[in-house]
């Protein structure tokens, strides 16, 4: 029988509903939100060969079978700017977008950010001490990577508030909430960019607009929401979670507090062990493929389960326990190969200052209610609904 995705997204276990689906084998028949039949590959092995193998598109315009768009709830007029991100690209468009993209967005780019994150990290840690309980997401996972990729594009304060209104109306179950959201989005994004051409400042987006060799009107406009939408929301979720998983394993937090080098391997095992992106994006088969003694006809639709990869016994000894301090972890969290998140290097850098700030400040923050109280929101991706704390 093959699974539904779309019982991940409300399942009241994940863990539970993932462990299963590794156990149906690592190459297995689904079906996709709106129960188009597709593929799953939940293995490592397997993923990384779909991962790297360019008979499986990006370019969800190169096949008929699945319409993603519209079972996200996106109105037509702006599907060309939310649905044709950096990821639903094939060589050499992405080639060619890539190489852009990574020449402004750099590591040195990111290592001159570090500064600035442990001032905001400060700033908002400031404000929780003086508490006695908190929500740890409203209060610090949320709103960090919200203030860093706004500065890092250059989007002004005083749109940030009206900014995550329509980035929250996205996620919506309400089809005229996201199609609002969706637009309001669309239209701001125009408009900022615009600005940024008649007076560019020393931002991401402006270097962006005013390149020699820049991207297309729609091109820049859906990188840009790309950048926004990816470098907020999967940040909140990883720090969040990430604070989770040490304040229920205090045992292992205790051996990182105050040591910013082993904080950096726990990140790593906190993106294996409980990643916000759980699945990639999809694929299609532009011809036969075998993927790990599974023959999928072209012309199909492959979803490759990262946090079933992540946890594949024959590549990850006990992979469902943490450890903090887990040696060769080569999760697929961030991809792999020429799809590989380019906002990868920020993430990590935000959530290794976050969490080893948190602990080193607050070192008698605990959980305010039982473990087992902690819930994730039912959607797309692993976020906690709330982290209460008491300090």
């Amino acid at each position: 029988m093959s699974i539904e995705l779309a019982a991940l997204f409300t399942a009241p276990d994940r863990d539970a509903f993932l462990a299963d689906l590794g156990k149906r084998g690592p190459v297995t028949q689904g079906r996709y939100l709106d129960g188009t039949p597709i593929w799953l590959v939940t293995g490592y092995e397997e993923s990384l060969a779909a991962l790297t193998d360019p008979r499986l598109s990006s370019d969800i315009a190169r096949q008929s079978r699945l319409d993603v768009a519209a079972a996200a709830g996106l109105p037509e007029d702006v599907r060309p700017y939310l649905m044709k991100t950096l990821g639903a690209y094939d060589p050499p468009d992405h080639t060619r977008l890539r190489k852009l993209l990574s020449r402004e967005f750099t590591v040195r780019r990111v290592h001159g950010l570090r500064p600035r994150i442990q001032q905001i990290v400060d700033e908002l840690l400031d404000h929780i001490a003086g508490q006695d309980e908190a929500d740890l997401i409203e209060s610090f996972a949320y709103p960090l990577p919200i203030r860093v990729i706004c500065e890092l594009l250059g989007v002004p304060e005083a749109d940030r508030d009206a900014w995550r209104a329509w980035s929250a109306a996205l996620t919506a179950a309400n089809l005229d909430a996201i199609a609002t959201g969706a637009r309001e989005l669309v239209r701001y994004m125009f408009r900022l960019i615009e600005a940024k051409r008649v007076q560019p400042g020393d931002d991401l987006l402006s270097a962006l607009a005013n390149a020699q060799d820049r991207l297309s009107d729609e091109e820049l406009t859906s990188v840009a929401i790309t950048i926004l939408m990816a470098g907020h929301e999967t940040t909140v979720s990883l720090i969040s979670s990430g604070a989770s998983l040490l304040l229920t394993h205090p045992e292992q937090a205790d051996r990182l507090r105050g040591d910013a080098d082993a904080m950096a391997v726990a990140v790593e095992e906190m993106l294996r062990h409980s990643g916000p992106a759980e699945i990639a994006p999809m694929r299609f088969t532009l011809e036969p493929v075998d993927i790990g003694g599974v023959t999928i006809p072209a012309g199909e639709a492959v979803q490759i389960v990262n946090a079933t990869a992540n946890r594949d016994p024959r590549r990850f000894a006990d992979p469902d326990r943490l450890q903090l301090d887990r040696p060769d972890n080569q999760h697929l969290s961030f991809g792999h190969g020429i799809h590989f998140c380019l906002g990868a290097a920020l993430a990590r850098a935000e959530a290794q200052i976050a969490l080893h700030t948190l602990l080193t400040r607050l070192p008698s923050v605990r959980l305010a209610v039982p473990a087992e109280h902690i819930t994730w929101q039912p959607g797309l991706q692993r976020a906690l609904s709330a982290l209460p704390v008491r300090l």
